[in-house]
């Protein structure tokens, strides 16, 4: 009888959930970084717009790009970008894609080299591990990812692929923390997610 009441008293799985996120800050970390993203997307935006419209013609610059330098060596840099701390935002590489042919298709080829990138950068924090001086110095830097990891764990690699927190530095502390590789690999596939959404985006705003 004491068991069935106990039963019926305990919250359901989601709800202890939720109330853990509330506790531990989730929400306000993801609250403050969707207003981190919409700042530095709509100045990309409106940079795109402004030189579109009164500076240059981006299809003329690109085509240029292109001349000059292989279109396998620009996704070569991207690859390189993202798996290396993300140097260069990815929406400057989806404006580019607008202008090739088959657009959708050289999206979708960025989309899964983000991807791939994640996971190099996941190796990479795997190899930290094997070196203490590194190791140590990598830790201090990425002490704040590295807590929000462990706190919470695939929802915090959900977010690093879908909002503008570098996707290479979650990967990273997924690796230095020996996060699950499978869960690692399903929890990223929100990346793809997120090329569609900004290339709908710069799409539409370049058409």
């Amino acid at each position: 009888m004491k068991t069935s009441i106990v039963r019926r008293n305990r919250k359901p799985k989601i709800q202890l959930l939720h109330q853990y996120y509330i506790y531990t800050g989730f929400y306000q970390f993801i609250g403050k970084n969707l207003k981190k993203a919409i700042v530095p997307f709509l100045l990309i935006v409106g940079l795109i717009l402004f030189l579109e419209y009164y500076v240059l013609d981006f299809q003329s610059l690109f085509h240029e790009t292109t001349k000059a330098y292989s279109r396998l060596s620009i996704f070569l840099l991207f690859f390189i970008s993202e798996s290396v701390l993300g140097l260069i935002p990815p929406e400057l590489f989806i404006a580019w894609v607008k202008t090739l042919p088959v657009p959708i298709q050289n999206l979708s080829i960025l989309a899964l080299l983000s991807y791939m990138g994640g996971c190099v950068s996941y190796f990479i924090g795997k190899i930290i591990l094997t070196i203490p001086v590194v190791k140590n110095a990598v830790e201090s830097r990425m002490q704040k990812h590295i807590t929000n990891l462990r706190k919470w764990g695939g929802f915090l690699i959900v977010v690093g692929a879908l909002l503008p927190i570098p996707f290479s530095i979650v990967s990273m502390a997924s690796g230095i923390i020996n996060y699950n590789f499978k869960k690692y690999l399903l929890f990223g596939l929100f990346r793809f997610l997120r090329f569609i959404l900004f290339g709908f985006a710069i799409f539409n705003i370049m058409s």
